[in-house]
């Protein structure tokens, strides 16, 4: 048996970029080992590409033995199956799944062609589907386990967001659901909901197309630290369901942020 063995194993979709980069981090510091993987090429609306920095970051860190990078393409059965093999032949075990991976082109239901309507759902509701299935026996098989979504303030419904906003609906409602059915094979399933605007992410400046200081020159509410949210933030959120701290916790939804699924945003503090 490996040392790490009580290490705990956690598959990141999308874990080479942006907010998955800060999320496969922060675990690989907390002592897991992780499986990132992603896409090499950029993907639409967003500017994320390759893994050079991923790999700098590691490296710099002392982490590159904790991580295990992977291109694969999580809208395809057949390589979230091997994700989740390769995942056992390096590291023995799995027990978690941050579903990350998204795209998130702009649109109403009239300027958004079917084609990537369906390419929207097919990474982010069907890559969620696809990479849960895929991890959930051998979860199931060891005793449980914790899967964390990354939703969005959207799966409520935002303007301008028709197919964005379906995908991420369609992501709560699942969710909610693989709770309800593996509750008593004590696999956990929660989502995280990252808000308070103003962080950097592929996908939120591709969406200004590919301007940073446009994207974040705009009003911000920011979240009740005074701030943006961090990838940090959201690390700190999906690190805790994942940890044996959230143990009873199951189907919920947690807003790091400013709770936008509860309304709509915070407004802008007028000075």
């Amino acid at each position: 048996m490996s040392t790490n063995d009580h290490e705990p194993v956690t598959i990141v979709t999308g874990g080479t970029y942006g907010l998955g980069l800060d999320v496969t981090i922060a675990l690989a510091k907390a002592g897991h080992r992780v499986l990132a993987f992603g896409l090499s090429s950029p993907q639409v609306s967003s500017t994320a590409q390759g893994f050079t920095d991923f790999q700098e970051r590691a490296e710099s860190l002392g982490l590159s033995e904790k991580i295990k990078v992977l291109e694969a393409d999580v809208s395809s059965a057949k390589d979230t199956q091997l994700v989740a093999t390769t995942a056992l032949e390096c590291f023995g075990r799995i027990d978690g799944l941050v579903n990350n991976a998204a795209i998130g082109p702009l649109g109403t239901v009239l300027s958004t062609d079917e084609a990537l309507f369906m390419r929207i759902l097919e990474v982010n509701l069907k890559g969620a589907y696809l990479m849960s299935r895929a991890v959930l026996p051998h979860l199931i098989a060891q005793g449980g386990g914790s899967i964390v979504n990354v939703g969005s303030g959207a799966g409520y419904g935002k303007p301008g967001m028709a197919a964005y906003a379906s995908s991420k609906g369609g992501l709560l409602a699942l969710s909610t659901a693989m709770a309800y059915d593996h509750f008593h094979e004590g696999v956990r399933v929660n989502v995280v909901i990252p808000g308070g605007g103003g962080i950097v992410t592929g996908m939120s400046v591709g969406r200004f197309g590919g301007d940073i200081e446009k994207f974040t020159s705009r009003p911000s509410p920011g979240t009740v630290a005074g701030r943006p949210m961090s990838g940090a933030d959201m690390a700190n959120a999906i690190g805790f369901l994942l940890s044996p701290a959230a143990a009873a916790i199951s189907g919920t939804v947690i807003d790091v942020g400013c709770f936008s699924h509860q309304g709509g945003p915070v407004p802008i503090r007028s000075n």
